[in-house]
Protein backbone atom coordinates (compact mmCIF):
# COMPACT_ATOMS: atom_id res chain seq x y z
CA UNK A 1 0.00 0.00 0.00
CA UNK A 2 1.49 3.24 -0.77
CA UNK A 3 2.54 5.65 1.72
CA UNK A 4 0.16 8.38 1.88
CA UNK A 5 1.77 12.11 1.93
CA UNK A 6 0.61 16.31 2.27
CA UNK A 7 0.82 15.99 -2.09
CA UNK A 8 -1.88 13.75 -2.17
CA UNK A 9 -4.45 14.62 -0.07
CA UNK A 10 -6.99 16.65 -1.58
CA UNK A 11 -7.17 20.57 -0.81
CA UNK A 12 -10.42 20.91 -0.77
CA UNK A 13 -10.48 17.67 2.00
CA UNK A 14 -7.76 19.85 4.46
CA UNK A 15 -9.84 22.97 3.81
CA UNK A 16 -12.82 21.63 4.68
CA UNK A 17 -11.51 19.48 7.68
CA UNK A 18 -10.29 23.34 8.74
CA UNK A 19 -13.24 25.29 8.01
CA UNK A 20 -15.17 23.48 10.13
CA UNK A 21 -12.38 23.57 13.28
CA UNK A 22 -12.65 27.35 12.36
CA UNK A 23 -16.89 27.49 12.47
CA UNK A 24 -16.21 25.83 15.81
CA UNK A 25 -13.71 28.55 17.07
CA UNK A 26 -15.89 31.37 16.19
CA UNK A 27 -19.08 29.94 17.78
CA UNK A 28 -16.99 29.52 20.87
CA UNK A 29 -17.97 32.17 23.67
CA UNK A 30 -15.15 34.29 25.38
CA UNK A 31 -15.76 32.71 28.83
CA UNK A 32 -14.79 28.99 27.13
CA UNK A 33 -10.85 30.00 28.46
CA UNK A 34 -11.64 29.43 31.70
CA UNK A 35 -12.79 25.69 32.61
CA UNK A 36 -13.93 26.99 35.93
CA UNK A 37 -15.77 29.51 34.51
CA UNK A 38 -14.08 32.25 35.70
CA UNK A 39 -12.85 30.95 39.30
CA UNK A 40 -9.30 30.36 40.56
CA UNK A 41 -8.33 27.04 41.01
CA UNK A 42 -8.66 25.56 44.93
CA UNK A 43 -6.51 23.32 45.29
CA UNK A 44 -3.71 21.03 42.79
CA UNK A 45 -5.99 18.69 41.00
CA UNK A 46 -8.28 21.86 39.94
CA UNK A 47 -4.77 23.81 39.08
CA UNK A 48 -3.40 20.95 36.69
CA UNK A 49 -7.36 20.55 34.65
CA UNK A 50 -7.39 23.77 34.73
CA UNK A 51 -4.63 24.40 32.61
CA UNK A 52 -4.91 21.55 30.38
CA UNK A 53 -7.93 23.09 29.65
CA UNK A 54 -7.15 26.45 29.25
CA UNK A 55 -5.26 26.00 25.64
CA UNK A 56 -8.10 23.81 24.16
CA UNK A 57 -10.65 25.53 25.31
CA UNK A 58 -9.35 29.08 24.91
CA UNK A 59 -10.19 28.62 21.20
CA UNK A 60 -7.61 31.25 19.80
CA UNK A 61 -5.02 29.22 21.58
CA UNK A 62 -5.77 26.19 20.19
CA UNK A 63 -5.56 27.67 16.79
CA UNK A 64 -2.29 28.94 17.05
CA UNK A 65 -0.98 25.30 18.98
CA UNK A 66 -1.92 23.75 15.66
CA UNK A 67 0.06 26.16 13.47
CA UNK A 68 3.00 25.86 15.86
CA UNK A 69 3.05 22.21 15.21
CA UNK A 70 2.66 22.33 11.26
CA UNK A 71 4.95 25.01 10.87
CA UNK A 72 7.73 23.15 13.30
CA UNK A 73 7.28 20.69 10.67
CA UNK A 74 9.43 22.28 7.72
CA UNK A 75 12.32 22.90 9.68
CA UNK A 76 15.38 20.66 10.93
CA UNK A 77 15.54 20.94 14.98
CA UNK A 78 11.73 22.63 14.14
CA UNK A 79 10.56 21.15 17.54
CA UNK A 80 12.64 24.03 19.23
CA UNK A 81 10.16 26.19 18.03
CA UNK A 82 7.22 24.74 19.97
CA UNK A 83 9.52 24.74 22.79
CA UNK A 84 10.46 28.16 22.63
CA UNK A 85 6.82 28.84 22.99
CA UNK A 86 5.83 26.99 25.47
CA UNK A 87 8.69 28.23 27.84
CA UNK A 88 8.18 31.95 27.20
CA UNK A 89 4.60 31.71 27.72
CA UNK A 90 5.39 30.01 31.21
CA UNK A 91 7.62 33.52 31.81
CA UNK A 92 3.72 35.48 30.73
CA UNK A 93 2.05 33.93 33.15
CA UNK A 94 4.62 34.74 35.63
CA UNK A 95 4.63 38.43 34.15
CA UNK A 96 0.71 38.48 34.64
CA UNK A 97 1.27 37.51 38.20
CA UNK A 98 3.90 40.14 38.67
CA UNK A 99 1.07 42.37 37.49
CA UNK A 100 3.17 43.35 34.80
CA UNK A 101 0.52 44.57 32.11
CA UNK A 102 1.37 43.81 28.49
CA UNK A 103 -0.73 46.29 26.18
CA UNK A 104 -3.69 44.55 24.24
CA UNK A 105 -3.08 40.69 24.67
CA UNK A 106 -6.22 39.79 23.24
CA UNK A 107 -4.64 41.39 19.98
CA UNK A 108 -1.49 39.89 19.94
CA UNK A 109 -2.92 36.47 20.80
CA UNK A 110 -5.10 36.67 17.53
CA UNK A 111 -2.53 38.52 15.37
CA UNK A 112 -0.34 35.96 15.99
CA UNK A 113 -2.63 33.03 14.59
CA UNK A 114 -3.00 35.60 11.84
CA UNK A 115 0.66 35.70 11.55
CA UNK A 116 1.77 32.49 11.89
CA UNK A 117 -1.25 31.05 9.17
CA UNK A 118 0.56 33.70 6.89
CA UNK A 119 3.81 32.23 7.68
CA UNK A 120 2.34 28.42 6.99
CA UNK A 121 1.25 30.26 3.52
CA UNK A 122 4.13 31.57 2.61
CA UNK A 123 6.21 29.74 -0.35
CA UNK A 124 9.42 30.11 1.24
CA UNK A 125 9.63 29.85 4.57
CA UNK A 126 11.80 32.57 7.45
CA UNK A 127 15.12 31.21 8.76
CA UNK A 128 14.19 29.27 11.66
CA UNK A 129 16.24 31.21 14.38
CA UNK A 130 13.46 34.07 13.24
CA UNK A 131 10.58 31.99 13.64
CA UNK A 132 11.62 30.86 17.12
CA UNK A 133 12.18 34.65 17.82
CA UNK A 134 8.48 34.68 16.91
CA UNK A 135 7.23 32.23 18.65
CA UNK A 136 8.81 33.13 21.92
CA UNK A 137 6.92 36.63 21.44
CA UNK A 138 3.70 34.85 21.14
CA UNK A 139 3.95 32.98 23.88
CA UNK A 140 4.38 36.14 26.23
CA UNK A 141 1.40 37.18 25.39
CA UNK A 142 -0.37 33.74 25.18
CA UNK A 143 0.66 32.92 28.90
CA UNK A 144 -0.25 36.60 29.90
CA UNK A 145 -3.76 35.59 29.10
CA UNK A 146 -2.98 32.13 30.78
CA UNK A 147 -2.36 34.07 34.04
CA UNK A 148 -5.65 35.42 34.56
CA UNK A 149 -6.80 32.01 35.51
CA UNK A 150 -5.34 31.60 37.99
CA UNK A 151 -4.62 35.04 40.15
CA UNK A 152 -5.13 34.21 43.44
CA UNK A 153 -4.53 30.59 43.43
CA UNK A 154 -2.20 29.11 46.38
CA UNK A 155 0.85 27.81 45.06
CA UNK A 156 0.17 24.54 44.82
CA UNK A 157 -2.46 25.39 42.45
CA UNK A 158 -0.59 27.45 40.37
CA UNK A 159 2.33 25.22 40.43
CA UNK A 160 0.06 22.32 38.37
CA UNK A 161 -1.90 25.16 36.58
CA UNK A 162 1.76 25.52 35.23
CA UNK A 163 2.71 22.29 34.51
CA UNK A 164 -1.43 21.64 32.84
CA UNK A 165 -0.93 24.03 30.37
CA UNK A 166 2.56 23.72 29.29
CA UNK A 167 2.14 19.47 28.99
CA UNK A 168 -1.13 19.72 26.91
CA UNK A 169 0.60 22.70 24.49
CA UNK A 170 3.38 20.38 24.15
CA UNK A 171 1.59 17.09 23.39
CA UNK A 172 -0.56 19.13 21.26
CA UNK A 173 2.07 20.85 18.64
CA UNK A 174 4.19 17.98 19.29
CA UNK A 175 1.84 15.64 18.03
CA UNK A 176 0.78 17.85 15.45
CA UNK A 177 4.10 18.32 14.51
CA UNK A 178 5.09 14.43 14.00
CA UNK A 179 1.66 13.94 11.79
CA UNK A 180 2.82 16.38 9.40
CA UNK A 181 5.88 14.58 9.57
CA UNK A 182 4.41 11.31 8.64
CA UNK A 183 2.20 12.94 5.75
CA UNK A 184 5.88 14.03 3.98
CA UNK A 185 6.69 17.92 5.52
CA UNK A 186 10.44 18.24 5.20
CA UNK A 187 12.96 21.24 5.69
CA UNK A 188 13.34 20.75 1.67
CA UNK A 189 9.59 21.34 0.70
CA UNK A 190 6.75 22.97 1.72
CA UNK A 191 3.71 21.23 0.36
CA UNK A 192 1.15 22.78 -1.43
CA UNK A 193 -1.78 21.50 1.12
CA UNK A 194 0.08 22.68 3.77
CA UNK A 195 0.48 25.90 2.38
CA UNK A 196 -3.94 25.95 1.82
CA UNK A 197 -3.72 25.27 5.84
CA UNK A 198 -1.57 28.21 6.61
CA UNK A 199 -4.59 29.96 4.38
CA UNK A 200 -6.90 28.81 5.97
CA UNK A 201 -5.65 29.27 9.66
CA UNK A 202 -4.86 32.99 8.39
CA UNK A 203 -8.75 33.48 7.71
CA UNK A 204 -9.38 31.98 11.00
CA UNK A 205 -6.67 34.39 12.81
CA UNK A 206 -8.37 37.42 10.81
CA UNK A 207 -11.65 36.51 11.86
CA UNK A 208 -10.66 36.48 16.04
CA UNK A 209 -8.47 39.46 14.77
CA UNK A 210 -11.81 41.34 13.36
CA UNK A 211 -13.74 40.09 16.41
CA UNK A 212 -11.25 41.70 19.43
CA UNK A 213 -10.82 44.76 17.08
CA UNK A 214 -14.88 45.61 16.76
CA UNK A 215 -15.75 44.11 20.20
Amino acid sequence: MPTRSFANLSPKLIMGALAVIGSLLLCAPAMAHHPFGGEAPTNAIEGFLSGVGHPVIGLDHLAFIITVGLLAAIFNRGLLIPVAFVVTSLLGTVVHLLNVNLPAPEFFISASVLVFGLLLAMKNSLPSGIMIALAAAAGLFHGYAYGEAVVGAGMPSLLAYLIGFSTIQMAISVGVYLTAKQLGASSDVKPLNLRFAGFTLMGIGAAFLSATVLG
